[in-house]
């Protein structure tokens, strides 16, 4: 019998249960967030200032996940060139990823896609500043395990506007993620980091 599950309400066992996923804590593996990151300019850097500055004087009231995508995810985009060639961007894309040992169906929609006409480049899961990362890396890993092009690696992007985390996935058999480190609005240089990191991204891709 198939049984279908949300994404959203998914949990880090169902995908290891279910899926077979395996946590591998090996740097070597996921380079991308650690090397070659490109040096911000002092524009960007001032920038990324007032990003933080615009989200310390909204978290007066409880921000939404809709003011993250706005006031944070937005203006990172911009600066790392994902709006532009050879970059495209869908949102609430519907996918579905099923387990065909155990007819395990989960469905959902993504909240944001950053890709080209050939491969998914980042998919990007948001949360509102009052749920924790754990609430979105299973859900943007269930999605990623539904990348059309299983011969690459699939990378991902979860935040809540205050952390931030980016995720490995390596198609197998048993398939594999990693994490980066998380980084927080509100440290020294968390997003500027997280800025860098976007920008390698960009740069690996065009």
């Amino acid at each position: 019998m198939v049984k279908t599950l949300r994404a959203q309400n998914i949990s880090l066992n169902d995908l290891v249960e279910e899926f077979g996923l395996e946590f591998i804590d090996e740097q070597q593996c996921f380079r991308e967030w650690q090397e070659h990151l490109p040096e911000l300019t002092d524009l960007e850097k001032q920038t990324l200032d007032g990003v933080r500055a615009n989200f310390r004087h909204l978290s007066r009231y409880p921000i939404v996940e809709a003011v993250v995508k706005l006031v944070v995810l937005a203006p990172l985009l911009n600066m790392a060139g994902f709006y532009r060639p050879p970059f495209y961007l869908t949102a609430e894309k519907e996918v579905k990823v099923e387990s065909e040992e155990d007819g395990i169906i989960i469905t959902g929609r993504l909240d944001l896609l950053v890709f080209t006409p050939q491969f998914w480049i980042l998919l990007i899961e948001t949360k509102g500043a009052r749920y924790s990362l754990e609430e979105g890396i299973p859900q943007a890993l269930a999605y990623m395990l539904s990348n059309p092009h299983p011969e690459q690696p699939a990378l991902g992007f979860v935040t809540n506007g205050l952390d931030f985390v980016f995720l490995k996935l390596i198609p197998d058999e048993k398939p594999k993620y990693a994490e980066s480190e998380r980084f927080s609005l509100y440290s020294q240089n968390g997003l500027y980091t997280v800025l860098s990191i976007l920008k390698r991204i960009a740069q690996l891709v065009s």
